[in-house]
């Protein structure tokens, strides 16, 4: 697999604290990477170390094939665009004149394709109307569109849906998954709205005290937390054996309990373990969120304000 970013062992200390702490992760080509943890966590660090902002303590970092200790790594950060902690831009300008002071800062030849990113962020009809005037939507979407001068082909957003109405989330969703498909470019998220981030992550990283706790993808996650028959019974070897003839899809957890994939009557599993001599005890149908998957993987959060950030 392709790479766009691989982190070995960062770690950033402060003078009283350790924000990440040998932080090991892979962001393949192409992916949208859901980058999860509570406040604190260390995401905002990882993303400041990633684009150059912060040195990290020990440990490096290989972008686009580039490690972060070589000159060449000045560079190649030119192919990132990425909004940190909130959009940054000139509040008394319109965000036609946000995006030609970027492209000068950037030393872009002239302006061409400003109308253009204004048309595919949502603010194109904005006219004269200043920056600061707009509603939190519309300055995530100044800020996005920010990123994206000078044309990068990887995307970082801070906690891009932080704050917004429904309607705006829905809209920075479908923006993200736009850039993502039309552009093909990677995209790193980092977000506490785990329903949204299930709706666009196509694989994810989770991180704890500054510690990347697991990386998995999408498609992973889903069969984990799918719906599910958890089973207790007296072996599960024998319940192995009873299902086999039907292909049913199940993983063992230990001798005496297993998760089923599949639809099966429990008056027929009961039967196929008789037939094998083995005790159905309990039965109970489950399925696990992406929130409690995480609160699950990195322990209760309840202290943290309830929600993973």
């Amino acid at each position: 697999m392709e790479y766009v970013l691989t982190t070995n062992a960062i770690t950033k200390r402060y003078r009283k604290s350790t924000a990440l702490d040998s932080l090991t992760m892979h962001i393949p080509k192409g992916a949208i990477y859901g980058f999860v943890g509570r406040n604190g966590a260390g995401k905002t660090t990882t993303i400041r170390v990633i684009c150059g902002l912060q040195e990290p303590t020990e440990g490096d970092y290989t972008l686009y094939g580039v490690s972060s200790k070589e000159a060449a790594i000045f560079d190649v950060r030119k192919r990132i665009g990425a909004v940190v902690e909130k959009p940054a831009f000139y509040g008394d300008l319109s965000a036609k004149d946000n995006l030609k002071m970027q492209y000068t800062l950037l030393g872009l030849p002239d302006f061409e394709g400003i109308d253009e990113l204004l048309k595919t962020v949502g603010l194109a009809d904005t006219g004269k109307k200043k920056a600061r005037n707009f509603s939190l939507g519309m300055k995530q979407r100044l800020g996005i569109a920010l990123a994206l001068c000078g044309k990068p082909d990887f995307l970082i957003l801070d906690e891009p849906v932080n704050g917004l109405d429904p309607q705006g989330i829905i809209e920075i969703r479908e923006l993200i998954l736009r850039l993502n498909r039309e552009r093909d470019l990677t995209v790193l998220i980092s977000s506490h709205i785990l329903d949204e981030l299930s709706r666009l992550a196509t694989h994810y990283g989770f991180i704890d005290k500054g510690h990347l706790v697991q990386e998995i993808s999408a498609a992973e996650l889903e069969k984990k937390c799918r719906k599910y028959l958890h089973v207790v019974v007296t072996d599960t070897k024998l319940l192995v054996r009873a299902l086999e003839p039907l292909g049913i899809d199940y993983e063992i957890l230990s001798e005496q309990t297993a998760n089923l994939y599949d639809t099966i009557s429990v008056s027929k599993l009961t039967k196929l373990l008789e037939a094998e001599n083995c005790e159905l005890i309990s039965l109970s149908e489950q399925e696990e969120s992406l929130e409690n998957y995480f609160i699950n993987l990195v322990g209760d959060i309840g202290s943290e304000g309830g929600a993973a950030k």
